[in-house]
């Protein structure tokens, strides 16, 4: 394992998650860049523990990943002192869409510059 893509992909989650606080109507709330990078931190080592022990179902089209997401998302703001989710289930459900697509684009752009994240 390679120290350097794992930071570049806890940079891209830290910065995802301040991005996803600055959406006005998810109530998600971080104090701090180093807040989001702890809250990154504890969101990967959960989605990773999640992956682990609920496998990859095909039938259910995304929707047990979903719920996973969901899940992660709000115990990574109940284990991180400084992520708040407002309007608790609903934050972290559109929370954990709008982080997925944050997600998605910012990969996006790093691949089109040779950045692997």
């Amino acid at each position: 394992m390679q120290i350097v893509p794992l930071l570049i992909t806890l940079l891209v989650i830290a910065v995802s998650l301040i991005i996803v606080s600055k959406v006005p109507f998810l109530g998600v709330q971080i104090d701090s860049f180093g807040k989001a990078l702890i809250a990154a931190a504890v969101f990967g080592v959960l989605n990773a523990i999640g992956s682990i022990f609920i496998p990859p179902i095909p039938l259910t089209l995304g929707i047990v990943s979903f719920i996973i997401n969901v899940v992660v998302f709000g115990l990574s703001a109940k284990l991180v002192e400084g992520f708040r989710l407002v309007n608790g289930i609903w934050s972290a459900i559109l929370g954990s869409i709008v982080l997925s697509v944050v997600l998605t684009v910012v990969r996006s752009i790093l691949e089109a510059v040779g950045i692997a994240a």
